[in-house]
């Protein structure tokens, strides 16, 4: 029987800054599509951060592979974990609630857990990794404000769509497990955003028009930041996260950045947090103490 994949002490860190960076993306994403359009919003983000990594691979001289099945990988993987969500994720937060958005892109860790329960026999669907879940699930909406959840109508087609994307960043973990996990998590991630620029410039310009350069400071500043922070570097810990944790424990990550965003939203912004907050963390942290199996063991362990 394959060990089951389990998360260590190094991968719930760096799993932490990667939902500290992706927290503050949803900020940057909206302040950007104040003046630009969802597909140019989109293009950007790849095109820039396909442009970064590039030249640190070529300024480290890393090897770049040269097999067409790995760069038709490329192009899938650029499809499902850059073009499909982020385009319907981006078009979604243009037309429903904030906290609705954070709390349905927190399905995609529930997404990830199946879809890699059925792909990979290390990722089984144990009871912990099930209970906690649905308890980090519940710790997210929770924080944000479970009325948000009466918001839901499974006709809207903008919550529909942020969805769909979460379902996509879950197959998408999958298939970079199964496809692209033995290379560095450099070349993997140029990789992917080259498949995804390929895809997403000529999208842009038949749909939004020639891009235009004249924009604010603030909207170059939120461009910025998730082009190069929140996707060239972010890529670079979800490939070393994912090698080390496995694809479904990948996805809690997403379970975490929903509190982010409250923080943040508290400290840049003034924003207040609720009390209903505070609970919701705890009752995340339960989550991911269950998911973790760790709490479990103690307690068994315990005389």
């Amino acid at each position: 029987m394959n060990a089951q994949k389990t998360m260590s002490g190094q991968a719930w860190v760096e799993m932490a800054l990667l939902a500290v960076i992706w927290g503050g993306s949803f900020l940057s994403i909206r302040l950007a599509l104040n003046e630009i359009p969802v597909m140019t919003a989109v293009a950007h983000r790849v095109f820039w951060a396909m442009l970064v990594l590039w030249a640190y691979i070529l300024l480290r001289k890393l090897p770049v592979p040269r097999s067409l099945r790995i760069w038709a990988a490329f192009l899938v993987m650029g499809l499902l974990n850059n073009v499909i969500p982020f385009v319907l994720m981006a078009w979604g937060q243009l037309h429903i609630e904030t906290g609705l958005t954070s709390i349905l892109n927190a399905t995609t860790a529930i997404f990830g857990v199946v879809v890699a329960s059925v792909v990979f026999a290390d990722e089984r669907l144990t009871l912990n990794r099930a209970v906690g879940v649905v308890l980090g699930f519940f710790g997210v909406a929770t924080a944000i404000g479970l009325e948000n959840l009466a918001n839901f109508d499974i006709r809207s087609t903008a919550q529909l769509a942020v969805l769909a994307g979460t379902l996509s960043y879950a197959f998408a973990g999958a298939w970079a497990r199964r496809m692209l996990s033995g290379l560095r998590p450099q070349v993997a991630s140029a990789g992917m955003l080259t498949g995804s620029a390929l895809v997403m410039v000529p999208l842009a310009i038949a749909v939004d028009g020639t891009p235009s350069f004249q924009l604010s400071a603030t909207a170059w500043g939120a461009i910025g930041y998730y082009a190069v922070i929140a996707t060239a570097c972010a890529y670079l810990l979800y490939y070393r996260i994912l090698a080390m944790a496995g694809s479904g424990n990948l996805m809690i990550c997403t379970l975490l950045v929903a509190p982010v965003a409250i923080i943040l939203g508290a400290v840049v912004l003034g924003e207040e947090l609720a009390p209903r907050a505070y609970a919701g963390f705890a009752l995340l942290a339960l989550g991911l103490l269950v998911l973790d199996g760790r709490i479990l063991a103690f307690f068994r362990k315990a005389p």
